[in-house]
């Protein structure tokens, strides 16, 4: 290798070791833009409303979106963090009342059975670890003035690329090389069509969820039904995980009131979830871009290990992203484009000239046979080539 290239590698590595050192501002970051991507959804639509001027729509867009915010915690948060403290206050004591059940099993069980596995001591130890982790749940809260300034310089961040996105936009187009940069634009704005569609799409499921399973537990007569049901739909934000937690915290006070209830909220919670799936996500989630549930949990493991709770929140919206920059640039770009009859190493400079000017329109998977054609063109024109300058020869 040489000086350049070996610099050039060198540099590669410094960068990338820098970007994993302040993953988390780069999270925030990327949380800024999640946010700045729904809010400038809502600006466009009030402009095709008839708003015309954009600064108008944004000043309206924020004016709403802080009344929504003030609303929410000043009705909403206030009681939702006094249950949700005796939640916490209670599950000691259903962890001691599942103990004592246990117990009584075991002595009515008769005793020529063979015991594999003390479950009393089992539930003994369990009971600990149960309790410190439903307690730091939150655990990344614990230090207020830490959150308060991220959430602050979140808030900054969205309501200065809400502002004035285009420049945003044009810096990192400008992270690309000059010639795919018209095309790493139109990857750009299927991902930001990805990204608010699925925001969009996972707040109306989340709203269905929570109202839902509010109504469940207020006929049931479930003690604290605004931390359930605001848990649940909290919760739905992360798939796989979230719907199977959010179960457990009804599930844990029903057995300190009526036993019967337990099976009345997993069936009702099971009615959600299948509502949830086969008509509400088909309906509201037609032009989401579809993840394989395969693909959602080895992200979700993936973003926990390596940036943990946080990593979590963002597995779903980082996935979404990644996926469309992987479809556009990887399977598109380059794998859609190969073919096995031809080398881009062995072609000759005519031949690249006629490749250069193909229209970059053609790239797209849908004219895939065009570029195919096109391609066959140039070959055909560099044989010809090459057959003129073989009969000159002969004819010298």
């Amino acid at each position: 290798m040489k000086f350049g290239q070996w610099l050039g590698f060198i540099c590669l590595i410094v960068s990338i070791y820098i970007l994993w050192k302040i993953q988390k501002l780069l999270l925030l970051i990327f949380t800024a833009v999640v946010f700045a991507t729904a809010l400038n959804r809502l600006v466009r639509r009030l402009q095709n409303w008839g708003i015309k001027q954009r600064s108008l729509a944004l000043l309206l867009t924020l004016t709403l979106t802080m009344l929504v915010l003030v609303l929410f915690f000043w009705i909403i948060v206030p009681p939702f963090i006094e249950q949700f403290r005796e939640l916490i206050a209670l599950i000691p004591k259903a962890g001691e009342q599942i103990l004592k059940q246990v117990r009584i099993l075991e002595q009515q069980l008769p005793s020529s059975l063979p015991s594999i596995i003390n479950l009393g001591d089992l539930f003994t130890q369990l009971q600990p670890l149960a309790t410190q982790l439903f307690t730091n749940f939150f655990d990344f809260f614990k230090n207020f003035f830490t959150v308060l300034l991220q959430l602050l310089l979140v808030l900054v961040l969205t309501v200065m690329m809400v502002a004035n996105p285009r420049q945003y936009r044009q810096g990192f187009l400008k992270l690309f090389p000059k010639f795919y940069r018209d095309r790493a634009d139109l990857i750009l704005d299927r991902s930001e069509e990805a990204l608010g569609n699925w925001l969009g799409a996972i707040t109306i499921n989340c709203i269905f969820i929570g109202t839902l399973s509010g109504i469940g537990l207020w006929i049931l007569q479930v003690k604290l039904v605004l931390a359930h049901a605001l848990l649940a739909g909290v919760l739905n934000f992360i798939p796989n995980i979230g719907p199977a937690a959010s179960v457990v915290f009804p599930i844990t006070i029903a057995l300190l009131d009526a036993p019967w209830k337990i099976l009345a909220i997993v069936i009702w919670y099971v009615i959600i979830q299948n509502i949830e799936s086969y008509w509400l996500t088909p309906t509201v989630m037609a032009r989401q871009v579809s993840l394989l549930p395969a693909i959602t949990l080895t992200a979700q493991i993936f973003f926990t290990t390596s940036f943990g709770l946080f990593g979590l929140l963002l597995a779903l919206p980082l996935t979404v992203v990644a996926k469309t920059w992987v479809e556009g640039l990887l399977f598109e770009d380059i794998l859609d484009k190969w073919d096995s009859g031809y080398s881009p190493i062995a072609i000759s400079d005519s031949g690249r000239e006629n490749l250069s000017a193909l229209p970059s329109g053609n790239l797209t998977p849908s004219n895939s046979s065009g570029v195919g054609g096109q391609r066959s063109e140039v070959r055909e024109q560099e044989k010809m080539g090459e057959q003129g300058k073989m009969e000159e020869q002969g004819e010298s």
